[in-house]
């Protein structure tokens, strides 16, 4: 089995990090002198060599030149699944033990922070008196979950990403020496990935090389799961040309090409980035964009979610009319469940909707959906939707279920008692009255109370852009409910049968 390069490529001595100048040369220091402290702190971000400076150190204490066998006086302890207080304790009686050959004995617990509070209270006593041949090298990537005491008693070292410039190059390096061809862009792509970490880096280094005999950007991109540029540029495009249906063919395009909407949003931030930086006279548009795609990784539909977020922000607030007339049948074709109002282009943009999407975003706490524009949240129903959601479009009985759907949608988030109500019941449009039908007299009840009917009203009207009046009606009469259920209504004031 052949070795990974990240592995073969490790440093053997702090001569060898690179990117940590600002540590290895305090640590070369001090070695030097002979001023070795009880315990050190390594923190920073992974993949930027905190284990294998840990590693070194550890054998530059003990005068051992540093090879990967494992030595007797150097312990590595996984705090992530040694992380309670048995194991703390079973460590602190064996500190007493004096090295078996080397002249201290070096403990290493990477991801320290993995600890129990119990184990680190266990922990703290051997810190504040350790024995004089015990050395604690303590590694993590969240310092921030260190109690004080633990962090006050150590010498902390912080590591920092490792520059681009210098991840390329050692990259080069390793490609030059392996005998992989590979274009500088590619190499780019890869350095931009890792972030900064070069077990990352060259990770992806080592899946690339079994890619093609010469790998370029392109391949890199595949491996990544990322769209060209060229198609991210396109729907960049579209946003700058604010047409709803270039939206939708771009993203079309993509989703045909297998690529996901997190990675799509992601690509996409990077691009609108720039443009804010360059000082776009459309800011504060693109910073209320950037945030909404944040959400797109972790929404219960991503794929609906980044394309009604990118509808929304295709929509032009000053505008009298959409663009051309040969965008429309694209949209009405492609446009999902999910999508915001598109007007076809014989109709102008009239909406209070429309007309409020330019005003300041909500509170960071409310959802993404209604963060800086009107329109409702992401629908999940994956069913096609008329290319508009006016009172007057919506005129089959799956354009109102979809209405629907999208007000339950809404009202969950906040009333999810409501929700579990309305859920069953039939909805039915009739000019700008929404009749909402219940099986149960109990349940009509609830939900025409003022206060309820308002908020339904409120919702569907945020949706539509227009008011619309609620009418709260029972469609099936009691009397057909079985006799037990009649009875317990009766004692208890509604009651529904729930088929197993």
């Amino acid at each position: 089995m052949g070795q990974a390069l990240y592995r073969k490529y490790r440093s053997k001595s702090l001569d060898e990090i690179i990117g940590q100048e600002h540590i290895t040369t305090t640590l070369s220091n001090a070695l030097k002198s002979g001023r070795i402290s009880h315990a050190y702190l390594l923190t920073g971000p992974r993949g930027v060599g905190k284990t294998s400076i840990a590693r070194i150190l550890a054998h530059e204490i003990n005068g051992l030149p540093y090879n990967d066998e494992a030595h007797l006086d150097i312990i590595e302890i996984d705090a992530a699944s040694n992380r309670r207080i048995d194991e703390i304790r079973d460590l602190r009686d064996r500190v007493s033990t004096a090295p078996a050959s080397a002249k201290y004995k070096v403990y290493i617990i990477d991801e320290v922070h993995m600890l129990t509070r119990e184990a680190f209270n266990a922990l703290l006593k051997t810190l504040e008196e350790p024995p004089a041949h015990v050395v604690f090298i303590l590694a993590t990537t969240e310092s921030h979950k260190l109690p004080e005491t633990i962090v006050s008693r150590t010498q902390r070292y912080t590591f920092r990403p490792v520059p681009a410039e210098q991840v390329i190059a050692h990259l080069r390096t390793i490609a030059t020496s392996e005998k992989i061809t590979i274009d500088d862009d590619a190499l780019a792509l890869i350095a931009e990935h890792g972030e900064g970490s070069f077990r990352d880096s060259i990770s992806l280094l080592d899946q690339a090389s079994s890619v093609s005999d010469k790998v370029s950007r392109a391949d890199i991109e595949r491996v990544l799961g990322l769209a060209p540029l060229q198609q991210i540029s396109e729907l960049h495009n579209a946003l700058q040309a604010q047409s709803g249906s270039e939206v939708v063919v771009a993203l079309s395009s993509l989703y045909g090409g297998g690529y996901e909407p997190a990675a799509i949003a992601a690509q996409l931030s990077v691009s609108l980035r720039k443009q804010v930086i360059q000082g776009s006279v459309d800011s504060v548009r693109l910073l209320n964009l950037l945030e909404q795609l944040l959400d797109v990784p972790a929404a219960r539909n991503p794929r609906q979610l980044l394309e009604l977020v990118l509808l929304r922000a295709s929509l032009n607030p000053a505008a009298s009319a959409v663009p051309p007339a040969q965008s429309a049948p694209v949209v009405a074709q492609t446009t999902s469940a999910a999508s915001t109002p598109v007007s076809t282009p014989s109709k102008p943009i009239t909406t209070p909707a429309a007309q409020a999407a330019s005003t300041p975003p909500r509170p960071a706490a409310e959802s993404a959906a209604k963060a800086v524009t009107p329109t409702p949240a992401p629908e999940p129903d994956p069913t096609p939707s008329v290319p508009t959601m006016s009172a007057a479009a919506l005129q089959s009985s799956e354009d109102v279920m979809e209405l629907w759907q999208a007000t339950l949608d809404e009202i969950k988030k906040q009333y999810n008692t409501l929700y579990g109500i309305a859920r069953n019941a039939k909805p039915q449009l009739e000019g700008n009255t929404l009749t909402i039908g219940f099986k149960f007299g109990f349940h009509q009840k609830r939900i025409n109370e003022a206060k309820n009917r308002k908020i339904f009203a409120d919702v569907v009207e945020r949706i539509l852009g227009t008011p619309i009046e609620i009418v709260c009606v029972v469609i099936e009469p009691e009397t057909a409910t079985p006799p037990d259920v009649t009875a317990v209504s009766n004692i208890f004031g509604g009651a529904e049968l729930l088929e197993s």
